[in-house]
Formats: C-alpha cells, structure tokens, sequence
C-alpha cells in the first residue's frame, strides 16, 4: 500500500469509480472478465493500488469498479497498455454504459 502524505507533494493516490450498466443477462460474463482477465492484467501494471468491483444492492445490472493507481500518470499509462486494449473491446461487449469519475485519495486510514 501506498504511503499517503497530502500537501508534501510526496504522493497523491488517484482512484477511479466506474460505473457500468452492464447488459441484462450478462452479469456473470462480466465479473468472470473482471476476476479472470481484467483484474489480473490491471495487477500487473506499474503503478497498480488495488481494484474492486462493486454490485449495486438495489439495482440489478449496475456495477462499480473503484480502481487506484499511484498517479495519474500511471492510471493513464495502464489505459493506453497493451493488455487494457485488448480486454477494452470484450468489457465494452458486455455493458450499455459508463461512467467515470476521478478521485484525488487525501486521506485514509
């Protein structure tokens, strides 16, 4: 885990919430992309914090993945890798939409 020291320019973890809206009955083809492929491939990327996929509990077919990487340098250079462009087409084959949102991590325990 990354040390964090907000305000010394030491390091800001970035962290990422994507939400999909996957397609109706292919819920189960998207969390085996995630724990099979996506997430071991994100795993190997320098940079790398952690990942998780998240279920939404009311809404059926919704999901989030909260993904951290150290900087936004590293989060970028994981989405133009090699692996990334690969997995992009078969994760894109199994959702309607998405949503991004980009959090700067300031403080955690």
């Amino acid at each position: 885990m990354c040390n964090l020291k907000f305000g010394e320019g030491v390091l800001i973890m970035i962290e990422r919430h994507v939400t999909f809206h996957v397609i109706p009955g292919k819920e189960g083809d998207f969390g085996t992309l995630f724990k099979d492929e996506y997430s071991v491939a994100m795993s190997k990327q320098p940079g790398f914090v952690s990942v998780t996929l998240l279920k939404e509990h009311e809404r059926e077919a919704f999901y989030q993945m909260v993904i951290r990487f150290q900087s936004l340098e590293t989060a970028a250079a994981w989405r133009d890798s090699a692996d990334h462009k690969a997995l992009s087409p078969k994760i894109k084959a199994l959702y309607n939409e998405s949503t991004v949102q980009v959090y700067e991590v300031i403080s955690q325990k």
